[in-house]
């Protein structure tokens, strides 16, 4: 069943030109994201150990993740492509979270909520990733990866669901898809997943 939204609009080809021209920068950008998407799934767990119900699958989704990094700096160093020399600032985070609210328990929901939306809009990247690329093994890893973000887009929305009700996670939800489609459009195409 499928449980999280689909994101408002589609990725422009304009961004996707920008990510096949420099493929190198893209992968830069993309183990950095990997590295934060794993970083944040376990700070689930380091914020709210007494989520009992939702700490086995974070601590999967944050070794996932971690996997999927794994995997793309593999690609980086068959390429040549160097590690980033820091983490760099995603500027589409830093501006979804300028709407999240601060109570524990509702910046609690819409940091779940956040994360659907980012890798579902993650899912959407890689599935035209995939369908642009033409070597076979990079297009069989971006659609591996297509498919486990969307798997993550669903469990994030599960997972609030084990403490909110259905109107009040579906109404936020159709805050976030909102706010972030006002958020994507608003940005410089760069090379970049977000």
């Amino acid at each position: 069943m499928k449980l999280n939204l689909d994101v408002k609009s589609e990725s422009s080809e304009e961004w996707l030109c920008a990510v096949m021209d420099n493929f190198d920068a893209f992968l830069q950008d993309h183990a950095d994201c990997e590295r934060k998407a794993s970083a944040m799934a376990m700070s689930f767990v380091a914020k709210y150990p007494d989520r009992k119900e939702i700490l086995p699958e974070l601590i999967e989704t944050a070794i996932e993740e971690l996997d999927h990094f794994k995997q793309v700096y593999e690609l980086m160093e068959r390429r040549n492509v160097p590690m980033p020399s820091k983490m760099g600032e995603d500027p589409y985070v830093k501006q979804l979270l300028t709407f999240c609210h601060s109570g524990r328990n509702e910046r609690f929901l819409d940091r779940l909520l956040i994360a659907s939306v980012l890798e579902t809009r993650g899912a959407e990247r890689f599935r035209k990733i995939a369908e642009a690329v033409e070597d076979v093994e990079m297009k069989k890893f971006y659609k591996m990866l297509w498919t486990s973000e969307a798997k993550h887009g669903h469990i994030f929305v599960k997972m609030a669901l084990n403490y909110f009700n259905e109107k009040t996670v579906y109404d936020r939800l159709q805050f976030w898809i909102e706010k972030e489609d006002d958020v994507i459009h608003g940005l410089e195409i760069r090379p970049a997943l977000h």
